[in-house]
């Protein structure tokens, strides 16, 4: 089930993003990693819209949507390929039509599964916070 997102998901979010960041993000920082954490926990909520995937009552992934910007998408790894990641995406899709997504160059997870939904590469640029080659794609259903 998909949900919009409410305070008491925090934690949960937090726990998938940690996750899913240690098996999709290896490259990065501890540093970086703890300060998104805090982000996503106490900056993020506020100015995107959130959503979560549950089975069971069980937070097992998340979408955050700035505008028709995928923000975040992030999904246990437990439940990687049951069709959870497409279903949170095609839901933003219905949502906000055509989207977009930063995603690091070195996140072969991330860059697979857009690759795959049928995003395609516009440009890329240097993430100056984590140092990172970041790809920016865009999904268009028309």
């Amino acid at each position: 089930m998909i949900r919009r997102y409410k305070d008491c998901d925090a934690d949960a979010v937090v726990s998938v993003w940690r996750a899913a960041s240690e098996l999709a993000h290896p490259f990065l920082s501890k540093a970086f990693i703890d300060k998104e954490a805090d982000n996503i926990r106490n900056v993020y909520p506020a100015f995107a819209e959130t959503w979560v995937t549950e089975i069971d009552g069980k937070v097992v992934g998340f979408i955050a949507l700035v505008g028709n910007e995928v923000g975040g998408l992030f999904l246990d790894q437990k439940n990687h390929g049951a069709g959870l990641g497409r279903a949170m995406v095609d839901m933003a899709v219905a949502e906000k039509g055509p989207l977009t997504v930063d995603v690091f160059e070195k996140n072969a997870i991330g860059r697979r599964f857009y690759d795959r939904y049928g995003f395609k590469r516009t440009g890329e640029y240097l993430h100056e916070t984590s140092g990172q080659t970041t790809l920016k794609m865009a999904f268009d259903p028309a």
